[in-house]
């Protein structure tokens, strides 16, 4: 991924909720591959108390193409 490409995604993941916005920046800094941009995209379309309720794991309301993302996402 480009310096670009990951400097929009890193501000995509500045959240309105800081629990959230923690999570969000850690995994990108830190935990980000390659094939998981476009996932992540899609993810971060969501409504924050949506995407919170996902990745504290209180909901399993997510599209099962999204499991591997969502388990690491989970696991910062």
């Amino acid at each position: 991924m480009d310096d670009v490409s990951q400097n929009r995604l890193k501000w995509k993941c500045r959240r309105g909720l800081l629990e959230l916005d923690l999570v969000l920046q850690d995994f990108v800094e830190r935990h980000l591959q390659e094939q998981d941009e476009y996932s992540l995209n899609e993810l971060l379309d969501l409504q924050d108390v949506d995407l919170w309720a996902i990745v504290s794991g209180r909901s399993e309301e997510f599209d099962p193409k999204f499991r591997g993302i969502v388990a690491r996402l989970r696991a910062v």
